[in-house]
């Protein structure tokens, strides 16, 4: 049985950040970070049956072509990831009423639309990128028990000589194969780098000094195996590898609104987001 610490209800049986009951939820559920673009989701939906938000987390559960469909606000940053994926788990595969698993465990199909930077000369503004792997620069995954793969090493092993002394052991996540087949076939893919945060971490410097003063240009660098690091941004890593861990199968569909080679940012950012709304509700 777990514990009332651990599995945390509000006083109408919702989960405690998300405020959603177990049937509020479908089994396909699309992330954005900014709790707005949850209803540009939403908007091209044939119906929706569900709108419930605390805090940052925003949900919309609605039909599209006949499917049932979610859409989460997750905020920024691979901490609020390590919540709400926590709670989406919870929320199909625990019985509240007795705070027990369940016998027969639901694997969820998640689908991240968000934005990102390229740090490759021959990625345009405007592009929209699969990511086929994730490296986290961020602490997450430094409190889970995750298996990896042997691809997954060999590019955790790669990364870790390739950036040097760093101060935290980066680790690695992997995009679902079915679902970079069903969605993201035509794409171009490469590896995303998540960082824990929008300035420093991402190597930028207003009146600050970075301890990785050259992180732009070392990721900018990297190799292995015809792989390159694509974009940078705040949650897919954290995404792929709770995914990796749970059982449950993730995508990250990058809109590509800033070049950080070229210091050059978009000025039409939600023109593109739309097309990779579209994008994704077509082929969902």
């Amino acid at each position: 049985m777990i514990a009332d610490s651990e599995l945390i209800l509000n006083a109408d049986g919702s989960i405690y950040h998300l405020n959603l009951l177990p049937e509020d939820l479908a089994s396909t559920i699309i992330f954005v970070g900014d709790p707005d673009r949850v209803g540009e989701v939403s908007c091209y939906f044939d119906r929706i049956d569900v709108k419930k938000g605390k805090r940052e987390f925003i949900t919309h559960t609605g039909v599209l072509r006949n499917k049932r469909i979610s859409v989460i606000s997750t905020g920024i940053g691979t901490d609020n990831i390590d919540i709400v994926f926590n709670e989406i788990d919870a929320l199909v595969n625990i019985d509240f009423a007795t705070r027990t698993l369940k016998e027969q465990l639901t694997s969820l199909d998640i689908i991240r639309i968000g934005t990102s930077g390229s740090i490759q000369g021959n990625i345009r503004m405007g592009t929209i990128l699969a990511s086929e792997y994730a490296i986290g620069f961020d602490a997450l995954m430094q409190y889970y028990v995750k298996n990896y793969s042997e691809e997954e090493k060999d590019i955790q092993f790669t990364v870790i000589n390739h950036f040097g002394t760093l101060g935290f052991t980066p680790y690695i996540g992997s995009a679902s194969k079915r679902l970079l087949d069903q969605i993201a076939g035509e794409l171009p893919k490469g590896i995303t780098m998540t960082a824990p945060g929008f300035y420093g971490p991402q190597g930028r410097s207003m009146r600050t000094r970075n301890v990785y003063p050259d992180l732009i240009q070392k990721a900018n660098a990297f190799q292995q195996q015809g792989r390159s690091i694509t974009n940078l941004e705040m949650e897919t890593a954290g995404i792929y590898a709770l995914a990796n861990m749970f059982g449950h199968h993730a995508l990250s569909i990058n809109a590509i609104l800033a070049s950080r080679l070229h210091d050059a940012f978009a000025d039409n950012p939600k023109e593109i987001i739309d097309r990779a709304i579209r994008f994704v509700l077509e082929r969902i």
